[in-house]
């Protein structure tokens, strides 16, 4: 299998977490791509020029981080995804919360990239930044527990995200996610392993 993907992208990055805990890295390679290229190969196996994409090897092509670690769940037999349907709603749903953050992050990050500072719109910054406040608050109150699943990846890949791109400006006034974040990364080398450059 190829995974299309850019060291920066903590979607890539929650895909290559689960792969490495599913055991699965040795079967996957890595292909950087510029989704600001026109020219970039990623464009001939996903038309929106998005990362992560994953080749399959009969030529499949698989796309959005959820669906790929959904994916390669069921191709290792993992548990990160739970089998029964509520078990996998509720786990699917606290994903899409976790990457919510990211998601907002992003646009908010996007809107200072392109456009001069007089163009960025503060009523749109200020909407995603009340998203993730709200979205903190939530894990705030209850940080994921047991064993570590999708959505446990999915968070420390946010927050992981807020860290690099917001400089760790969560951390003040979410002590049980630092807590937890702190714990998550002891038990899972990976997370250190694909920190961005």
């Amino acid at each position: 299998m190829r995974l299309r993907y850019s060291p920066t992208s903590p979607f890539v990055r929650k895909v290559r977490i689960a792969s490495n805990i599913l055991g699965l890295d040795e079967r996957i390679e890595l292909t950087p791509a510029d989704t600001m290229n026109p020219n970039d190969p990623l464009l001939g196996v996903h038309p929106l020029g998005r990362v992560p994409a994953l080749e399959l090897e009969d030529g499949t092509t698989i796309v959005d981080s959820r669906v790929i670690c959904d994916h390669l769940n069921s191709l290792a037999g993992g548990t990160l995804v739970p089998a029964d349907p509520l078990g996998r709603a509720r786990e699917h749903s606290a994903t899409c919360i976790a990457d919510g953050i990211c998601e907002a992050s992003l646009l908010m990050r996007y809107e200072a990239m392109f456009h001069e500072a007089a163009q960025a719109s503060p009523r749109w910054i200020d909407h995603q930044a009340a998203k993730v406040t709200r979205a903190l608050a939530y894990f705030e109150g209850a940080p994921p527990q047991g064993p570590v699943t999708l959505s446990h990846i999915a968070l420390a890949c946010a927050l992981g995200y807020r860290d690099f791109r917001f400089e760790g400006t969560w951390r003040a006034d979410h002590p049980n996610l630092v807590a937890w974040l702190d714990d998550f990364a002891a038990k899972t080398p990976a997370f250190a392993a694909t920190t961005p450059p």
